[in-house]
């Protein structure tokens, strides 16, 4: 880990942040307290979203849900 004060980092931040690409992680310093710590950002791999393949919770065979939700609205019209 490399550390830093902040006005340094301030000053020279581009090469830090190549060195946080590189895989090294930079703590910052700042009134000689721990400030921040820039590391570098791994993406999350996201897990298939799934509702796109989800599956209606009752299967009607046909759409006789909707047909019945749209009845109830003309007649609460």
């Amino acid at each position: 880990m490399i550390t830093t004060t902040f006005t340094h980092f301030r000053n020279t931040a581009a090469s830090y942040f190549d060195k946080v690409e590189k895989g090294e992680s930079v703590q910052i310093y700042r009134h000689g307290k721990p400030s921040a710590l820039l590391v570098k950002f791994e993406p999350r791999v996201e897990a298939k979203a799934y509702w796109k393949n989800a599956k209606p919770l009752i299967d009607w065979g046909d759409d006789r849900a909707s047909r019945m939700f749209l009845e109830d609205r003309r007649k609460s019209r």
